[in-house]
């Protein structure tokens, strides 16, 4: 492979003059750079990135950590931070947890052996569980910022974009409330994640504030069979006439369950559920979703991780972006 000093070299210059040439430097003239680029391009000359790396003391690269590959939700965020990575000049290097806390930590210790410049992740739910966050601050020690996205770590100083999640579901009971529903339930497979429990509080404080209703959970465990559980449920409160669901699953049977246990959706109950556009297809009637905007969150973090790479001289603070979620309305409420 044909370095820098044998370009020079043939062209009589400089390494240096070589090196910004390549890179448009104003300080070297257009005939110069047209040569140097030419034979750059006729020996297909590709720079190192390992020692340049080690020159700038910095990778371009960004380590990301997701739970699990296979949920849609995260699945898109890791597309809308790869797409803004991108654009930004930055590659990605992608670990998943599985929702181990060890594997979370075998991610961060990995990529932070200068692999990578700074880290965007979202909390594995065993780190959750057990509130271990000391990794996190180690790695921010290290010198290698992060960004977390969703399920955040509150007691690490780091920047974080989140959803309105306690708000969704504060609106989406109302709307229900609205609807003149007497007996809402909550469902949720999520209750040990941060999310799952600020869209539980979300939902209490609505049914609260009616004055003519008392919190009704469900909460479901990894291990239960979930459309079992849903249908359980129903048949001991028959008198159920309005869900939200804070995962997309149990929107999903519980308007499935309704229908088969012979229920008419949205006449006899309504369910809304946090889902994607695509999720809520699994569902008939369609299922009205609180929409979180994958993508967005994951350009977000994206550009806040990379802002902190470019400014670290400036010691900012650390900031939390909220994105907005959305209720689309569809076939399964009434309003």
């Amino acid at each position: 492979m044909v370095t820098l000093k044998q370009l020079a070299k043939e062209l009589n210059v400089s390494i240096s003059t070589v090196s910004k040439a390549l890179n448009n430097s104003e300080e070297i003239g257009e005939e110069t750079v047209k040569r140097v680029k030419e034979l750059a391009q006729l020996y297909n000359y590709k720079p190192n990135k390992v020692a340049l790396s080690l020159k700038q003391n910095q990778t371009k690269t960004i380590g990301v950590i997701i739970p699990n590959i296979l949920n849609h939700f995260l699945a898109k965020v890791l597309f809308g931070i790869e797409r803004e990575a991108t654009k930004l000049g930055y590659n990605i290097i992608t670990c998943i947890s599985n929702e181990s806390l060890e594997k979370e930590k075998e991610g961060l210790q990995i990529l932070a052996n200068g692999s990578v410049d700074g880290f965007i992740l979202s909390v594995a739910e065993e780190t959750q569980e057990k509130n271990e966050v000391e990794h996190f601050k180690r790695t921010i020690n290290q010198g290698l910022p992060i960004v977390m996205f969703d399920r955040v770590a509150h007691d690490v100083m780091c920047d974080k974009v989140i959803v309105d999640d306690f708000d969704a579901t504060y609106n989406a009971t109302k709307g229900l409330i609205e609807e003149n529903r007497k007996q809402i339930v909550f469902i949720s497979n999520i209750q040990g994640l941060s999310v799952g429990k600020l869209r539980e509080r979300g939902y209490t404080k609505a049914i609260l504030e009616s004055q003519t209703m008392e919190p009704l959970i469900l909460k479901i465990k990894k291990k239960d069979d979930h459309q079992k559980k849903i249908k359980s449920f129903f048949k001991k409160n028959k008198n159920i006439d309005g869900v939200i669901a804070a995962d997309s699953s149990s929107g999903i049977i519980a308007i499935n369950t309704a229908v088969n246990l012979g229920r008419k959706v949205p006449k006899d109950i309504s369910v809304i559920g946090f889902a994607s556009k695509s999720d809520s297809n699994h569902a008939l009637p369609r299922l009205t979703t609180i929409r979180q905007h994958a993508k967005l969150i994951g350009a977000k973090a994206a550009q806040m991780l990379v802002h902190r790479l470019q400014n670290k001289h400036l010691k900012e603070e650390v900031k939390t972006k909220i994105v907005k979620t959305t209720l689309i309305k569809s076939k399964s409420t009434l309003k």
